[in-house]
């Protein structure tokens, strides 16, 4: 089965560059064969320093996801902090350990079901400043992450829960944390509960970061007693604690030398030299010992910066940019795809991808806490309507919370075929059956199943109006400001008696500064809103103030929130929930408490590793739960285009996870113009 898997992912990726309209020139996304020879064509590009420009604002956060996970904060972590135990292997299908960390893997299970994972690290593994990095480090990264002195100072900090001894730790009962063990420099193990096995992407657990205690803790050390890991004073005179929320505020969170924005000791590929007006400068750092394969970046530097959607492309054709990534608005495709015929170096490709863009509902606020105003609004808002103002053709309305390049939603659109071996020649009755059986089972796995709040066919214009006034009127908004019976004729917005005041239906919208969806929100939606008596407003707000009040670590000004994200490919929705005082499970961002959402969630981590059936019948319930019960209202999801001077070579995102990870094998150089003529008979031919 993984090897179905495996299988499955490699398709994903060839389908993950296709073009989204057909219309695109598809020569333009094809590989340069650079064996050609050829005339160099001069260009205005700098060869030594790669520019790179996307649309959403670069918000500072450069250490872990604690404090906001914003697309272009994730890039530049990928840049500058390396060494994860483990990494995604495409050709597998699965988690497996970062052969450039890890030397050898033992894993053993004991009586009680734990499962210990007992890894041996290499000893060439270093920081920027030469400081070794050691199993004490990763020990580090797992308690930091997960400490209350982060969450004091306001870090969405990690749950491990999988870990054994996590409650006990957390709750005090005991000072060292069972579920890591440190036993020297180069050997540690992660110690998994059995209770939260199987996990469907088991390796994935072991997902670490090295991060240096010296910078971001002075004066505390990791130890082991034998028993599990615990912080402690390095100066054992000193007997109240150094590690405290107010030393985390200092060192991780003081605005000129924080390690949240100005991380100095790091272990990635690049080096972070500058982040100042929106722009990242990066160098190569020389103690990067390479990836898994030994490759290593040769690009010297790179410049990353956020710019206005207008600016792109002329920047690009002028040489002051370099390559242009994850191009989503309409206009801006246009203007790139435009400028292929103009241009003869500028390059393009594209890629699914693996996430979307929403609306995220305050949901234990009135009046959205009432789950048919939330359906209300889900009839009301014209999903294709916006994403045809905001990425026209290039995008797909979607109803669940995935996106297009994410395996599950291929296998279940009959984009790639069932993961359903056909029985052998000569094969048995049962065997047929069986194969049967298992295909009928995938069949029934309709994404219909998730609601549209769209009218069918058959159904008469207007319908999706009616129906959202009908829920809307049995919630109670039935008055106007003067309490009488509201007349959609004569009225503007509906009003509610609740304990014998009139309060309006008046809903407030916050989205980031910047984005391509500006206009759709404040003319499109304000006005589907007010076809139903809902007054809407809508207004742009910096990204670093949206994210905060978006993750729950502010108090939230608004009731919805427009906004996207991309996920892992370790996607386990089951840590988007908090339980609160009463023991329910909570939608952190929404706060609506939805036990079947959860328990769908937790079906999916615990689904057997190889088995996809069961794993995607978890996955189309929860999406199913998420159209029913509205935590967010999904709009659509969408492909990406990367435009770049043909000075970038080798450069193929859409096999890696990201632009950065990209980088590892392209290199800038002058383009070379084929100049070959083709013999008699002979054509040109693309892999791909």
């Amino acid at each position: 089965m993984k090897k179905l898997l495996a299988m499955l992912l490699a398709a994903l990726l060839i389908l993950a560059s296709l073009p989204v309209s057909l219309a695109e020139n598809a020569d333009a996304t094809q590989p340069i064969d650079e064996s050609t020879e050829g005339t160099a064509i001069p260009s205005p590009y700098d060869l030594e320093e790669l520019t790179v420009a996307v649309t959403t604002p670069i918000t500072g956060n450069f250490f872990t996801s604690m404090w906001g996970n914003n697309t272009s904060d994730m890039d530049v972590r990928a840049m500058i902090h390396g060494y994860d135990l483990v990494e995604w292997d495409v050709e597998e299908g699965m988690f497996v350990p970062d052969e450039a960390v890890v030397s050898g893997l033992v894993v053993t299970e004991d009586a009680t079901g734990d499962r210990t994972y007992t890894l041996s690290l290499y000893d060439d593994l270093y920081y920027t400043d030469g400081t070794q990095i050691t199993a004490w480090d990763y020990a580090f990264s797992f308690l930091l992450t997960m400490s209350r002195e982060a969450a004091e100072i306001g870090g969405r900090v990690n749950t491990p829960e999988y870990l054994r001894g996590y409650e006990e730790y957390m709750d005090g009962t005991v000072p060292y944390l069972a579920g890591v063990r440190v036993m020297d420099d180069s050997q540690m193990a992660i110690i998994v509960k059995g209770e939260y096995l199987p996990f469907f992407y088991e390796l994935g657990l072991l997902d670490c970061l090295p991060y240096p205690i010296s910078v971001i803790a002075p004066g505390v050390r990791v130890a082991d007693d034998g028993q599990g890991v615990y912080l402690t004073n390095v100066d054992e005179t000193v007997t109240e604690p150094v590690f405290t929320a107010d030393l985390l505020a200092e060192t991780i969170l003081d605005p000129e030398t924080g390690y949240r924005t100005n991380p100095s000791v790091t272990s990635g590929p690049y080096i972070l030299t500058s982040w100042e007006n929106g722009e990242a400068r990066f160098e190569l750092n020389p103690m990067f010992k390479g990836d898994p394969d030994g490759l290593k970046p040769t690009i010297p530097s790179v410049v990353f910066k956020s710019m206005g959607q207008d600016e792109l492309i002329p920047a690009l054709q002028e040489g002051t940019v370099t390559l242009v990534n994850k191009a989503t608005g309409a206009e801006l495709i246009q203007e790139g795809t435009g400028a292929l015929g103009d241009n003869p170096l500028i390059a393009m490709t594209n890629y699914a991808r693996t996430g979307l863009s929403f609306i995220s509902f305050n949901a234990d606020t009135e009046p959205l806490s009432d789950i048919s105003v939330r359906k209300a609004l889900a009839y009301l808002i014209d999903r294709e309507t916006l994403m045809q103002e905001i990425v026209s053709n290039y995008g797909l309305q979607v109803k669940g919370y995935f996106g297009l390049g994410q395996w599950m939603y291929q296998l279940l659109n009959g984009t790639m075929a069932y993961p359903v071996e056909e029985p052998a020649e000569g094969a048995t009755a049962e065997e047929t059956a069986a194969y049967e059986a298992e295909m009928e089972a995938w069949r029934a796995l309709d994404l219909n199943a998730m609601l549209a709040y769209t009218a069918g066919e058959d159904e008469p214009e207007g319908a999706e109006l009616d129906a959202a006034i009908a829920l809307l009127e049995g919630a109670g908004w039935t008055l106007n400001a003067q309490g009488e019976a509201f007349d959609a004729a004569n009225d503007d917005v509906r009003y509610k008696d609740v304990n014998g005041t009139l309060v309006p239906l008046s809903l407030k919208l916050a989205y980031a500064e910047g984005s391509s969806a500006a206009q759709a929100m404040e003319n499109d939606l304000v006005a589907m809103l007010k076809a139903g008596g809902i007054e809407l407003t809508v207004n742009a707000i910096p990204m670093a103030d949206l994210l905060p009040q978006y993750y729950r670590m502010a108090d939230a000004e608004y009731d919805m929130y427009f906004l996207a994200t991309n996920f892992d490919l370790l996607y386990d929705p089951s840590t988007g929930f908090i339980e609160n005082e009463n023991g329910e499970h909570v939608w952190r961002t929404s706060g609506l408490v939805d036990e079947k959402l959860w328990n769908e969630a937790v079906g999916m981590r615990t689904t057997e590793p190889g088995d996809l059936l069961t794993y995607c019948t978890h996955w189309l319930a929860f999406q199913t739960e998420i159209s029913d019960s509205l935590p967010i209202l999904p709009i659509y999801s969408n492909v990406y285009f990367d435009f770049y001077g043909r000075v970038l070579h080798d450069y193929q995102v859409s096999m890696h996870a990201s632009w950065p990870e990209a980088l590892d094998a392209a290199s800038l150089s002058e383009y070379v113009e084929e100049t070959e003529e083709l013999g008699e008979g002979e054509e040109e031919e693309f892999e791909g």
